[in-house]
């Protein structure tokens, strides 16, 4: 495995911990189980996206991104990882279009708060 796709294969965990957790939070507030309510997870999934947004606002692009791209200029190959993760990840859609959405999530994941909210004091 190429360094380059190590660097987006956790690119990859982070949108997924970022996007996957928002219904993560709402079914397991229906069941009804507790980590879902932690406020570790809470804060940390909550600084997640406000992470994205503040990079989108200030036009900077994800050091991740930055990262990986440095790394693939040195090779010249492109993988069975790279070419799916990017397929995955990565949209031809106006920066504008991208910072709205993370935006808009970012206000779901802040609401989250309000609908289900963390406990007072973490349990884990």
């Amino acid at each position: 495995m190429q360094p380059a796709d190590i660097v987006l294969i956790i690119h990859f965990l982070y949108v997924l911990f970022v996007v996957g957790s928002v219904p993560v939070i709402w079914i397991g507030a229906w069941f009804k189980l507790q980590f879902v309510r932690n406020r570790w997870f809470r804060f940390l999934h909550l600084g997640a996206i406000l992470f994205v947004v503040a990079e989108s606002l200030m036009g900077v692009v994800c050091p991740l991104t930055v990262w990986e791209n440095t790394l693939r200029q040195i090779e010249t190959d492109s993988s069975f990882i790279q070419h799916w993760l990017h397929q995955i990840m990565f949209y031809n859609v106006p920066e504008g279009v991208l910072t709205t959405v993370y935006i808009l999530f970012a206000a779901l994941v802040a609401a989250t708060f309000k609908w289900i909210p963390p406990n007072s004091r973490s349990s884990y």
